[in-house]
């Protein structure tokens, strides 16, 4: 069987990492699809995901605060390092799960993937050649055009560390005005109307900083594309297909591991 396609969904805390992660495995199943769920979040309380394979069985974040008497934030940077200690074990397990998609839902606090030596390891040790990335923005942040900034650059950050294809996903698109989305994707596609809507905020050293940063990203790669996204109504769920497809078999179509579900 042909290696899966693998990708790691990360973002700021309430992006919708999970939310996003549960409804695209909905839509690929749906579409025929064996996807395997991974929730690599030791401290993770949400009923939303039920993962296929659950790093709480190897490290969990409650054990991880008693054993060692450390807080959450100080068992959370603990735990990751447990993790990487377990990822022998994790693939081992992840094998065994044939499938043509792995989704990997990342801890909430994005530090704790992006910045832990610990988590390059474990991406080095779960992925293939069929790798990519899924940076989340979360639109309450996106709105505006410093924000917008802010994430591109925590974006090109994560990129730059884990050395993977990278889509940029505008999530929780439902919550937004149409012309608001809009707007935010044509920031990504337009580098001048962004830079511009920069310039037009009130003058601040936050501003100024904002248009150096977005120079200084806009000089060393183009901006990726911005997907618009929804978990609630599935938007954009099929263009991300199309776009992980692009990077892992040249923008061929999977052949259905099994029928879709007839509808009725």
């Amino acid at each position: 069987m042909e290696e899966p396609g693998t990708i790691y969904f990360t973002g700021t805390a309430g992006a919708g990492k999970t939310s996003l992660v549960a409804s695209f495995r909905s839509w690929l199943t749906s579409a025929g699809y064996d996807t395997t769920v991974v929730n690599l979040d030791p401290g993770a309380e949400s009923a939303t995901l039920n993962p296929d394979l659950d790093i709480r069985e190897w490290v969990r974040l409650p054990d991880v605060m008693e054993e060692n008497d450390l807080g959450p934030n100080g068992a959370q940077v603990a735990a990751a390092d447990l993790i990487a200690l377990k990822i022998l074990e994790v693939r081992e397990a992840l094998a065994e799960l044939k499938s043509d998609y792995v989704l990997v839902d990342t801890p909430g606090q994005m530090e704790l993937f992006a910045f832990r030596e610990a988590s390059k390891a474990i991406v080095e040790a779960l992925s293939g050649d069929r790798s990519a990335l899924a940076f989340l923005f979360d639109p309450a942040l996106a709105k505006t055009p410093t924000g917008f900034v802010s994430l591109l650059m925590l974006a090109a950050t994560v990129e730059f560390r884990f050395r993977l294809p990278t889509f940029n996903l505008l999530t929780k698109t439902d919550l937004l005005a149409p012309t608001t989305v809009e707007e935010i994707l044509a920031w990504s596609q337009e580098p001048d109307r962004l830079e511009a809507a920069v310039d037009q905020e009130v003058a601040s050293p936050d501003v100024q900083l904002s248009a150096a940063i977005f120079r200084t990203i806009e000089s060393m790669a183009p901006l990726s594309t911005l997907l618009a996204t929804s978990s609630k109504d599935l938007t954009g769920h099929e263009l991300m297909y199309r776009h992980f497809q692009q990077v892992f078999a040249g923008g061929e179509d999977l052949e259905p591991s099994h029928a879709p579900p007839e509808e009725g």
